[in-house]
């Protein structure tokens, strides 16, 4: 497995920056100007891509699956999803717009003939945690060629493994696999960001972060403090929309909020080499200490703490550093000294 590649010529994994996901998901609700807004709301937020779904729900449910008790909705979960369905015409429309902004263009497909509708206009495969035991489907999105980013919500450990070594022997070498929580919303106690660091020492490959809670950067920032390479966060035009995603994803602000919080983040982890910073040159110069007289010292007379003291240096320049204080002690002056003077190793006999 790769642990770095490039998706619409982003970098992705190690040592690149944190590749952000816009989930509008289905919070479009059947309009394609509100699934146009979306695209536009995760540009101007500046968010790296947008991810829609592609489902269908009689590839998802039997219709006599029954009602879902935590969306709190009479329907049946067949007649729900179908009411999500994003039409394929717009596939085209939306991915060219996304690229027109600067956009990488992304979509879960829940079932394998999504895959061949989707391949022309998606950048990256994204995988739903419910759909990562669905190998028919893994091997369908492997066998593409394009990286592949993997949800892994409600699940253990080994059955990562095994989702993993499916898109593996089909021939996936881009793969990212996120931490995720499959509740929404989930509550922060819930998240175990550090999970992304288990599963990328074990597994080897690029981990990130599927983020469910409400807020919208707390979660984001503690998996780009810990070297997540994706994080994915739902989003909503308005948390007042009806639909059972819009209550638990953020509004526009908070994707701006979870842009700015991971950028910053990633600016003060910075490179984890220990060098001068420029910004520290000033202060490094000015407050450094070095060794002065502290009254007048004739040449000839021995330097002794009575007349030479460690101070920090100002604008007085170079003189000689404070590890040198034992070696100066008991020698004499070379030359006649006035106070404040910043020693030099030409002012004391016997040092150079």
């Amino acid at each position: 497995m790769k642990q770095r590649f490039e998706i619409f010529g982003k970098p992705v994994g190690a040592g690149a920056p944190c590749f952000l996901i816009a989930e509008a998901g289905s919070n479009h609700n059947g309009s394609l100007e509100m699934a146009n807004a979306l695209i536009d709301a995760a540009a101007e937020a500046g968010a790296c891509a947008v991810k829609f779904q592609t489902f269908s729900a009689k590839k998802l449910y039997p219709r006599s699956a029954g009602t879902s008790d935590y969306l709190g909705d009479k329907r049946s979960i067949y007649d729900i999803i179908a009411s999500l369905e994003t039409p394929s015409e717009w596939w085209p429309g939306l991915s060219a717009r996304a690229h027109a902004l600067g956009l990488a263009f992304l979509s879960s497909p829940f079932h394998e003939e999504a895959v061949a509708l989707l391949e022309p206009y998606v950048d990256a495969f994204k995988i739903a945690s419910y759909e990562m035991t669905h190998v028919p489907l893994l091997r369908a999105v492997a066998r593409t060629g394009k990286p592949v980013i993997m949800s892994t919500g409600a699940s253990t450990l080994a059955e990562v493994e095994r989702a993993v070594a499916a898109v593996r022997e089909a021939g996936c070498e881009s793969l990212v696999v996120l931490q995720c929580t499959a509740s929404y919303p989930s509550p922060l106690s819930s998240i175990n960001v550090r999970a992304l660091v288990t599963i990328r020492e074990r597994l080897g490959v690029p981990t990130g972060l599927s983020d469910h809670s409400k807020e919208p950067a707390i979660a984001p920032m503690a998996a780009a403090a810990l070297g997540a390479s994706v994080i994915e966060k739902h989003y909503t035009l308005s948390r007042r929309l009806p639909g059972p995603d819009h209550a638990f994803a953020i509004e526009p602000a908070g994707l701006a909020e979870l842009v700015a919080g991971v950028r910053a983040i990633e600016a003060a982890l910075g490179t984890g080499e220990k060098i001068v910073q420029p910004v520290e040159e000033e202060l490094r110069q000015f407050a450094r200490r070095a060794l002065f007289t502290t009254r007048p010292v004739q040449k000839g007379e021995l330097l002794t703490r009575e007349n030479v003291d460690v101070l920090r240096r100002g604008k007085r320049g170079d003189g000689l550093p404070p590890e040198l204080l034992d070696s100066v002690l008991g020698k004499p002056a070379a030359r006649d000294l006035e106070a404040e003077a910043l020693l030099a190793l030409t002012d004391v006999e016997g040092l150079a």
